[in-house]
């Protein structure tokens, strides 16, 4: 180890020197293969934090999926359906518990997945490198790597996937700091950990919460702390289904997270299940294609690609068929990173098949939120912590 690695650039390509150290001692990362980069490293540093805390948390094997410093998706591993396993792509495939995990935050919203860099709490074993090495991703980093799968991911880009070996025992200073402008902040770092406590405050009528939601909860709690505020996720089953993140207003990242766990959803719909590809179209070129056709207002002149992508031409999917699809998706938890201001979110949310909501709490109008959830039967935790991440 030492302690600083030279990057080819910052952000962009103009904004050279860059360099990434620490003050003290050795950089707790080791460059296995590859030359990661300024985004890589903020992706991967952020993507293993999270990844740390939900094993800590959950006591299992945990994955995320990170796309420019949040999360497209993120899983424990629990077990996958054969509608699931289908619909991610993995039915070929003898799953280990870490693969679980990352096909399941991989296919949270495997568009936004595209080109991620991967976080995996345990040691890579040979089923996860299998599945990484077929998938479009720009890197990896982990606690460690059996022999056998370290070999499969450098053969990854043609030997120039970044693999990165971080040491699970590392813990960084108490205080933290940065650099904006040519000033300096200082903050305690957010090592506040995730506790069963912070879910006991239920507010609304409705207060049972099974096990599974609280799982659930832990989850979005872990996600939203290492997501991009504003944030907002949808979580069901161990895993992220949805997130909202960076939006300016919280109804905005509700949506966004809301449409995002709906396509999910729709993706496993029969029909969409059933379509049927040309030979050798690969992966991205059909997720690009079914998330267009999943499209409610989707345009014949945007269909005229599909011949070159589907064997036959797909059947419809009408409105009454979305809906009612839709309306099966039940017990899903939905997670804020702060307060609600109104109770849109909450109203967008039903729609969702959102049953268990958590939150801080502290608004002016927290009583009409509550009653927001009293009408839709939903059970409502305030954790008391906002969860900003910058």
């Amino acid at each position: 180890m030492a302690h600083e690695l030279p990057l080819r650039y910052g952000m962009n390509p103009h904004q050279t020197p860059a360099r990434v150290y620490v003050k003290s001692g050795e950089l707790p990362l080791t460059v296995l293969n590859g030359a990661p980069g300024y985004i890589n490293l903020l992706d991967a540093l952020n993507a293993w934090q999270l990844v740390r805390e939900l094993r800590a948390a959950l006591d299992l094997p945990a994955a995320a999926s990170f796309k420019h410093v949040s999360p497209s998706g993120a899983a424990v591993a629990t077990p996958l359906n054969d509608r699931l396993r289908k619909a991610y792509f993995v039915e070929d495939l003898e799953l280990s518990p870490l693969a679980t995990a990352y096909a399941r935050a991989r296919g949270a919203d495997r568009m936004s997945s595209f080109g991620d860099f991967a976080a995996l709490s345990d040691p890579v074993d040979l089923p996860t490198a299998q599945l990484l090495a077929r998938e479009v991703s720009d890197g990896v980093i982990a606690p460690g790597y059996a022999a056998e799968a370290l070999e499969v991911l450098k053969q990854k880009k043609g030997g120039k996937y970044v693999i990165l070996q971080i040491d699970p025992n590392y813990t960084p200073p108490p205080m933290e700091s940065r650099e904006v402008f040519g000033i300096t902040f200082e903050q305690r770092r957010h090592d506040r950990p995730v506790t069963p406590q912070d879910l006991t405050n239920i507010v609304t009528a409705n207060k049972d919460l099974p096990e599974s939601a609280l799982r659930d909860m832990m989850l979005a709690w872990i996600v939203l702390k290492y997501t991009q505020s504003n944030s907002v996720c949808y979580a069901l089953d161990g895993q992220v289904i949805g997130v909202g993140a960076g939006q300016q207003s919280r109804v905005h990242c509700t949506r966004l997270a809301g449409l995002k766990a709906d396509l999910w959803w729709l993706r496993q719909h029969p029909k969409v299940l059933g379509l049927k590809f040309r030979p050798g179209i690969k992966r991205p070129d059909r997720d690009n294609a079914i998330d267009q056709y999943l499209q409610p207002d989707v345009t014949e002149v945007e269909k005229r690609g599909w011949a070159e992508v589907f064997a036959e031409e797909p059947p419809p999917l009408s409105p009454e068929e979305r809906r009612a699809w839709l309306d099966q998706l039940t017990g899903v938890t939905l997670g804020s990173d702060a307060f609600f201001p109104f109770r849109d979110s909450i109203d967008r949310a039903a729609r969702s098949g959102v049953r268990y909501v958590l939150q801080p709490g502290g608004s002016a109008r927290d009583e009409e939120v509550i009653r927001a959830c009293d009408e839709y039967g939903m059970v409502m935790v305030f954790s008391g912590v906002r969860l900003f991440h910058h």
